[in-house]
């Protein structure tokens, strides 16, 4: 697709989703290209209980001409087999963030993993990495283990509600990055923590809808950095009882946008400004700025 005159049309499938500020960022980017662009959020939420299946949604977005979908909680991993190919990162994790329609066949990607990574790398320097603890091992904490073991991370502990994903989660990673121990855990407890360096959660606890921490406060040590993968809201109450401990943390805008910025490339064949869609992403925490369902980018007229 050619920059001046190209038109981006795609769209973020998952629920709980319509404050996501990912489809300002890739509409704001395809404007300031020269291209027209139509992001729309499909929230199965809104739906209530009448939902249409996710097949159903890929199949009419690949028929209405779609570029591709990006894929969020909770279909990342869902996805996975209604797809042709899948790019090496995708089929090492087996989860899916980003579907490119193309020549009559369905591409999944990850850019999870090379997000989280990328903002870990930029923002986390310095940090210790020989013990980390993962809250979640679905789609997102796939991606997630597998970046913190390309961050340097040497033993990683993951914990899960459902105890066979954790374990199918590790001995995944052990497979796929055979420099790193990774392991299940039971439980969340001073045991397991014992001697960490660091925490990331990889689940949705902490979003507008879901609403808590995945972690017990008075387990947070001064000495621990802290990552949370969620971004609306940025402030997560996991990150503010961390920041009131004292400790290092490194909050889910940075993983939002560089998984945008390489999906935006995925989508269009452009590679886009980097430090445009992060100012976009950072223009919803200024006033005024209303946070919603965003559908269209549109010019302004001349002379507004």
């Amino acid at each position: 697709m050619s920059g001046a005159g190209g038109t981006l049309l795609a769209g973020l499938v998952g629920r709980g989703i319509a404050r996501s500020r990912t489809p300002e960022m890739h509409m704001a980017e395809a404007e300031a290209l020269g291209m027209r662009a139509i992001y729309q959020i499909i929230d199965l939420d809104a739906f209530g209980g009448s939902s249409p299946d996710l097949s159903d949604i890929v199949r009419a977005a690949e028929m209405t001409g779609f570029n591709g979908l990006n894929v969020t909680y909770p279909f990342k991993i869902d996805i996975v087999p209604m797809l042709d190919e899948l790019s090496p990162n995708a089929a090492a994790i087996g989860s899916v963030n980003t579907v490119v329609f193309r020549n009559g066949r369905r591409y999944g990607h990850n850019t999870d993993l090379w997000g989280f990574a990328e903002s870990f790398r930029r923002n986390m320097d310095g940090t210790a990495r020989e013990r980390v603890v993962l809250i979640g091992a679905g789609g997102a904490g796939a991606a997630v283990a597998h970046a913190l073991a390309d961050c340097g991370v040497r033993e990683l502990r993951i914990f899960d509600a459902e105890a066979d994903r954790s374990e199918r989660l590790a001995e995944q990673v052990c497979a796929n990055r055979p420099d790193i121990i990774a392991r299940p855990i039971e439980r969340i407890d001073a045991e397991a923590m014992r001697g960490l360096d660091g925490l990331v959660n990889a689940t949705p606890v902490g979003m507008a809808k879901t609403p808590g921490s995945p972690f017990p406060a008075d387990l947070l040590d001064p000495a621990l950095w802290v990552a949370d993968i969620v971004y609306f809201p940025l402030e997560t109450e996991l990150l503010a009882h961390a920041r009131a401990r004292g400790c290092r943390t490194l909050p889910g805008s940075g993983m939002a946008v560089f998984q945008a910025v390489r999906a935006f490339e995925l989508f269009t064949g452009i590679k886009p400004d980097i430090s445009r869609m992060e100012a976009t992403f950072n223009s919803f925490d200024l006033p005024g700025h209303l946070q919603g369902e965003v559908t269209e980018f549109k010019r302004p007229a001349p002379g507004t």
